[in-house]
């Protein structure tokens, strides 16, 4: 473009202190910004002013390649997305991709921009160019409804790696339940984001679409599926706000073991990066065929060997798991030497994040919610050999030295997650809901991994160790140190929360900036 450039302002920027910029960024990867428009708040009408900034800048930036995506007038910014290389002629910058211990690789800029003269006086700020860390959580606050984790909040929380999972399929283990599409529109609506492709994959159990199909379902049926609905919907959500751009495939089906072989099977078929499984049952739980759990694990064993990474929940009845024997238990199948076991936390009053514990540690009627994190030592499955450091024993006098769960933690308890049903807001959560967050994160790192380091059953590399003679976890993950056991009345102890590894957090919360750096490493 021949146009003349005047400087913007305010806009120079230092190189990182602590980052190296390592290549010039792709010219052709997509980058998107807001731009300020001069003039405060728009509070008691939109003036004729701002509208015709608005519609000159568009007009100016559309000459450049760049796409007007969205036109905010009130506060006076406008949303617009193109190229890198679109972005630097529009702006005369050169922005390129830095690497630094902090944050690993971003896209970042140096010096001062310029902005097309025609809008000089009229533009006020051009953000998103430059993906550097400016700030730092001292506390957390959800930002949802009643102080819930917003999709936000949650990429905060746990330093997400950019990307929106383009190019992965996402699983998602579904019993008997519902399906929504308007709640999932609505949800992505509220949170300005995109709505996922959602697949609905019966097997054996065809879950109604609307609340009309749901009550026609006989009676039984019906409880079942309203009481699966929430669960549906909090699985699927939380997913679609962290990985708007995956493929999601939810399975449906019966809540018998031929039901769990049947589901397996189907993702083994199709072979996602991940599976959330946000249900399980007691190990030793009578209930089972000794077959069943056999049959089952056998399938979970293809799927990691398939490097497909399924993410079950450890269970929200603490060290109990729901059977009042005094007895501690382990859930299954988070139990299984194949998958990663999802343990919970929660953000305690002072916006610490601590292991979750609300008494009496297991789920209960009680209005407020109760429960605790599931985790344990397994009565059957033996431990494997990349878990032999670990240094838990069982509860049970007469335990073995078995698996240990869970592998690691994410947002269980209060302040829960910011979601809709119904078309309301629903806060939910438990382990339930942490499950899903920990497969969003390996579907974000996946893709942004080297091909020959994608696709790789993750727990076992968590506990191997790296170059520094540490486990993998303690650099890609951030330990939860604090917080109450999780005993469940009964049994009255529960395994205690410690530094490092532990049997209610794991090795903790993810950090998944330096989860893709350990992981680009290994």
């Amino acid at each position: 473009m021949s146009e003349q450039h005047r400087v913007l302002v305010g806009s120079a920027r230092p190189a990182k202190a602590d980052a190296t910029r390592v290549r010039d960024a792709d010219p052709e990867a997509p980058v998107k910004v807001t731009i300020s428009l001069r003039g405060k708040v728009a509070t008691e009408g939109v003036p004729n002013e701002r509208r015709e900034d608005a519609e000159k800048t568009k007009t100016v930036l559309e000459r450049y390649g760049l796409t007007v995506d969205d036109v905010r007038l009130q506060p006076g910014s406008i949303e617009a997305s193109g190229s890198v290389s679109a972005m630097n002629a529009a702006f005369h910058t050169d922005l390129g991709i830095y690497r630094s211990a902090e944050q690993g690789e971003f896209r970042g800029r140096e010096g001062e921009l310029k902005i097309p003269a025609e809008l000089d006086g009229i533009v006020t700020g051009v953000f998103g160019l430059d993906q550097r860390r400016v700030a730092r959580r001292a506390v957390a606050k959800g930002s949802g409804f009643m102080g819930t984790f917003t999709p936000d909040d949650l990429e905060k929380q746990y330093n997400f790696p950019a990307g929106h999972g383009e190019g992965q399929k996402i699983g998602i283990a579904e019993f008997p339940g519902g399906y929504f599409d308007d709640d999932l529109r609505a949800f992505c609506t509220g949170h300005n984001l995109p709505t996922p492709q959602v697949t609905v994959v019966p097997l054996g159990y065809n879950p109604p679409r609307s609340i009309q199909a749901l009550r026609q379902l006989p009676a039984q049926q019906m409880r079942d599926a309203a009481e699966g609905l929430p669960e549906v919907m909090m699985d699927v959500q939380i997913i679609a706000g962290l990985c708007p751009e995956a493929q999601i495939s939810v399975y449906f089906a019966p809540f018998s073991q031929k039901g769990w072989i049947d589901l397996l099977d189907q993702v083994i078929a199709d072979r996602p990066v991940c599976l959330s499984v946000s249900w399980g049952f007691p190990e030793d739980d009578p209930d089972w065929a000794q077959i069943g759990p056999a049959e089952i694990d056998k399938r979970l064993e293809g799927l990691a060997k398939l490097g497909i990474t399924v993410c079950v929940a450890s269970g929200d009845d603490g060290c109990g798991d729901g059977l009042a024997d005094g007895r501690a238990h382990a859930d299954f199948p988070s139990v299984s030497a194949f998958v990663l076991g999802v343990g919970g936390t929660m953000i305690d009053t002072s916006g610490q994040e601590v292991a979750w514990w609300q008494a009496p540690g297991h789920r209960t009627n009680t209005v407020g919610g109760t429960g605790a994190s599931g985790g344990g030592v397994s009565a059957l499955v033996q431990r494997p050999e990349w878990q032999q450091q670990i240094q838990v024993d069982s509860l049970n006098p007469d335990g073995i030295k078995g698996r240990v769960v869970p592998d690691v933690a994410a947002l269980a308890g209060p302040p829960g997650y910011d979601l809709t049903l119904l078309g309301k807001p629903a806060p939910n959560g438990g382990t339930s809901a942490a499950a899903p967050v920990w497969a969003s994160m390996i579907a974000r790192v996946n893709a942004s991994l080297p091909a020959s380091k994608q696709q790789r059953f993750l727990t076992p590399l968590l506990y191997q160790s790296g170059s520094n003679g540490h486990p993998l976890a303690r650099a890609a993950c951030r330990d939860i140190a604090t917080g109450h056991d999780n005993r469940s009345h009964p049994p009255a102890v529960g395994y205690p929360v410690t530094a490092g590894y532990d049997a209610v957090t794991g090795w903790g919360v993810p950090d998944g900036v330096a989860l893709l750096k350990a992981l680009q490493n290994s």
